[in-house]
């Protein structure tokens, strides 16, 4: 039986190390579902997995691609599926990690829509031109006409959103809630979605310290050193949080004090994100450290739903 398992859940949660402890349990390979980990050369602000925290477990979409290079949901989905049928060829268990939940999911469901992701270049510069002339409002205005649902989960202020929202209804057609009407099913039958959590209070802390550490490695030398290399802004990866704080330090915009409280800041909310999104998941099993004494007994819970 092909099995495939998910870990998910927000940032700092320890994701990782449950995934590595677990693949080494049932005889899996891991295939990182992070947008920044997948960077040669950005490792302390991603909080990448290191060689020595793998274990010997083979981990996919780690250092693949170089920061400059095109990457977005629709190159990793296809990249995520070659390699989730390479390891199930070889017997062994593809175990997904990662809290970025629009990857995981284009792994992992088979009704995802890549249209969504299609952008129409015409379109969104005629929006553009359009917001200069009559202002954010007046665009906003247009998508709450359009697709009132969308509205509503985007702030006014948000213009890249608000486009995004009216190129895709432009695109599909459909509101937000006929999109999502569409029953969604695995795109691998036998698929275990865990996501793991922890106390608010305790998940805030560990993001706090986390960055703090990340600061004490040499975050600020590795952006340096990006930016030496020619990686500047205006790429995508660069924009990553915990990156775009540090080349504002850099650049003299912020004081090194005040990029360290927006990344934490900012990983919090991510947080809350992440959250909001997998709870939306009806298919996802939780785990909430709170109730287990240790991951010893995280993993045993797991295993027995895997070997069900």
């Amino acid at each position: 039986m092909s099995k495939v398992v998910v870990i998910a859940g927000p940032t700092a949660s320890g994701k990782s190390g449950l995934a590595v402890e677990l693949a080494k349990k049932i005889n899996g390979e891991i295939i990182s579902a992070d947008s920044v980990q997948v960077y040669k050369y950005m490792d302390i602000g991603s909080a990448k997995v290191t060689k020595e925290e793998m274990q010997g477990i083979k981990h996919y979409l780690v250092d693949e691609f170089y920061p400059n290079e095109d990457f977005n949901v629709s190159v990793f989905a296809d990249k995520g599926i070659k390699y989730i049928n390479e390891i199930l060829s070889k017997g062994k268990v593809p175990i997904i990690v990662g809290g970025s939940g629009l990857y995981v999911d284009a792994l992992v469901y088979d009704s995802y829509d890549f249209e969504e992701e299609d952008k129409d270049k015409t379109y969104r510069e005629y929006l553009e031109n359009l917001a200069r002339e009559k202002g954010k409002e007046y665009i906003y205005d247009m998508l709450i006409e359009a697709d009132k649902e969308s509205a509503d989960e985007i702030h006014p202020n948000n213009l890249k959103r608000v486009i995004r929202a009216l190129e895709i209804y432009k695109k599909t057609g459909k509101k937000k809630s006929d999109r999502e009407e569409r029953k969604k099913e695995y795109r691998f039958k036998d698929t275990y979605y865990f996501c793991l959590n922890d106390k608010r209070e305790k998940l805030y802390e560990k993001i706090d310290k986390r960055v703090d550490e990340m600061v004490s490695l040499g975050l600020v030398d590795e952006v340096r050193s990006l930016m030496d290399m020619g990686y500047d802004e205006s790429l995508n990866s660069m924009r990553a949080l915990g990156y775009k704080e540090i080349v504002s330090y850099l650049k003299g915009d912020i004081s090194l004090e005040e990029s360290i409280y927006i990344i934490k800041r900012d990983t919090r909310h991510f947080a809350k994100r992440q959250l909001t999104w997998f709870k939306r998941n009806e298919d996802v099993i939780w785990l909430n450290k709170e109730n287990y004494k240790d991951t010893k007994d995280i993993l045993t819970f797991m295993r027995g739903i895997i070997n069900e």
